[in-house]
């Protein structure tokens, strides 16, 4: 059994409980919520505060087939398309079959949703990939942060535990290979500070994505991979990690903009905005059935093709025939932020370009979330059910991010309360990265692993990561030289983890098939290629990469095919 930490003091504090949610996003705190219902004693940590996760930056909406006429089959076909042949069918089934339900109970836990004035049903509007108008939205375009405030209002009501300002470092698990809690680093003062641990038999990782791999990104900057690192630490497999989604339409602030960007949802595309180029070219026609509501892969290729043919940094979204009432009613979140940048949507068609936006893959988990670590759970972002395969279906994550969280409450609630291990020393400790590498290891990534990829990119990419490793052994080889430990050093040790996995799986997919674009490979290899990509790490710190023909998996021993040392 892989154990690897990070090199932190030992905790000065500890918590007992029955399970440990790591995240506050719209995973996190519904499972959460219904562990706490079914009497478990739970304990919500999160890296800053309750709400200041992704979901709450999240814009367009959450799809569910909840319209006159939709039905989960047709979400599940549209679903699929999108997926590019490998989306694990069970699961993209579940997503869609419990997925109206789960939208009535975040509903009845206080989330509200547009609704026409007269019939008083929810409003529906269209995204890209979408056949059908099912994404239900709030506030215009601030659907994430209302679902965030609904369920931090419920999880004060209902006096969840949590500890706030705390980086999660490592799983700690006991002689049996089963989890015995999480040790943390809490940021500030307050009931608990310095490093600490959360003694539980159950963890659940809901930490979101890992954007801050690359230069620019629409993630907000807690997004660094945490999860998936902490997972693959302690012997979780990951998958499907090369799939990195791209949005489209991210606004341009000009050439070498680093961190989050201002994102302009999908739903702009789905009530009739334009994409076009700088001599007003609607391109998107002709190269999709959906023209500019095509998925999001096919959007972006397209996006960046014309920047290349025509040398131009960013293309155009036009909405002026909107007009002003639409967007300020519509689009209120979307239109403040663009004239925050001295951008008129109303009067000027908004510049934008593609930016790193969502982790398609990450902790690999059944259809109740479990990974291959006993008691350790996922779910969200940084989980891999199967459900989106090497692309993203607009507006699934949220949506994604209820139905497994519900599971995942109801496994852990089955598997019955136990109390949690004495935690063994795990096996080897990390080298710590310096936060100075941490600027290097994002331009590195957009150069190397960003939209347009190909053999000669990945591998400076693995490269320059591979320097930045055997940098840190060095360093931590010296006396007194080695990073100290620190949040800074913790994240950007996260951020070499997830990218050297990244990158790992990016070179040995050598074709194009979603939202991972082979320059070198540009066709789709069914024949070769239509299988997972499945990675761990060594005790040695070495990658570990095979394939198989499942995302999830079931949750009993399999015969492992051949691996592949990186």
């Amino acid at each position: 059994m892989t154990g690897i930490r990070l090199a932190a003091p030992a905790p000065g504090w500890s918590i007992d409980a029955d399970v440990v949610v790591v995240g506050s996003g719209v995973a996190g705190l519904t499972c959460a919520l219904r562990c706490t219902a079914a009497g478990l004693r739970t304990v919500v940590v999160t890296k800053a505060r309750l709400d200041d996760g992704s979901t709450r930056w999240a814009q367009g909406g959450i799809a569910a087939a909840l319209g006159d006429g939709d039905t989960p089959q047709q979400h599940l076909d549209d679903t699929l398309v999108a997926g590019a042949g490998l989306c694990d069918e069970e699961a993209v089934r579940t997503l869609v079959t419990e997925g109206p339900d789960a939208v009535r109970r975040l509903i009845e836990t206080g989330a509200h949703f547009d609704t026409d004035p007269d019939s008083g049903a929810i409003q529906l509007t269209r995204e890209g990939g979408h056949h059908r108008r099912r994404i239900a939205h709030a506030g215009g375009d601030a659907t994430g942060a209302e679902i965030s405030r609904a369920l931090v209002e419920a999880v004060r009501v209902r006096a969840v535990e949590f500890v706030e300002n705390a980086l999660v470092l490592d799983l700690l698990v006991d002689a049996d290979g089963h989890t015995a809690g999480v040790t943390l680093h809490v940021m500030g003062e307050g009931q608990h500070d310095g490093v600490g641990a959360v003694n539980a038999p159950a963890v659940v990782l809901a930490t979101g994505g890992m954007g801050q791999v690359f230069a620019a990104t629409t993630n907000p900057a807690v997004s660094t991979g945490d999860g998936v690192a902490l997972a693959l630490r302690a012997g979780a497999e990951v998958s499907d990690l090369e799939f990195v989604q791209f949005h489209p339409t991210v606004l341009f602030l000009g050439e070498g903009a680093e961190g989050q960007q201002p994102l302009v949802s999908e739903a702009v595309r789905g009530e009739g905005a334009h994409l076009v180029d700088a001599d007003g070219v609607r391109f998107m026609l002709g190269q999709h059935e959906l023209a500019e509501l095509a998925p999001r892969d096919i959007v972006a290729k397209a996006i960046m093709r014309r920047m290349q043919e025509q040398g131009a940094a960013h293309m155009y979204l036009d909405g002026r025939h909107f007009g002003a009432d639409m967007w300020e009613h519509r689009f209120p979140t979307i239109l403040a932020a663009c004239r925050a940048h001295g951008i008129d949507p109303v009067t000027e068609p908004v510049p934008v370009a593609p930016a790193a936006h969502y982790a398609s893959g990450g902790v690999r988990t059944d259809l109740h979330g479990r990974t291959t670590v006993p008691g350790l759970y996922a779910c969200g972002e940084v989980a891999c059910t199967g459900v989106h395969g090497a692309n993203r279906l607009a507006s699934n994550s949220l949506l994604e991010g209820l139905v497994f969280a519900e599971r995942i409450a109801e496994a852990v609630t089955s598997a019955g309360t136990r109390a949690p291990g004495t935690p063994t020393e795990p096996a080897t400790v990390l080298p710590l990265v310096a936060p100075e590498a941490r600027h290097g290891i994002q331009q590195t990534m957009s150069r190397g692993a960003g939209v347009l990829r190909s053999a000669r990119s990945l591998g400076d990419a693995a490269d320059a990561l591979e320097a930045v490793q055997l940098g840190a052994r060095h360093d931590a080889a010296g006396p007194g030289k080695s990073a100290e430990p620190g949040v800074d050093s913790w994240e950007t040790t996260n951020l070499l983890c997830v990218s050297r996995v990244l990158v790992a799986a990016a070179r040995e997919r050598a074709e194009t098939r979603g939202c991972h674009w082979r320059e070198d490979h540009a066709d789709r290899d069914d024949a070769q290629w239509q299988r997972h990509l499945v990675v761990r790490l060594t005790d040695d710190h070495r990658l570990v990469v095979r394939r198989t023909d499942t995302a999830a998996f079931p949750p009993v021993p399999q015969d492992r095919p051949k691996e592949q040392h990186q």
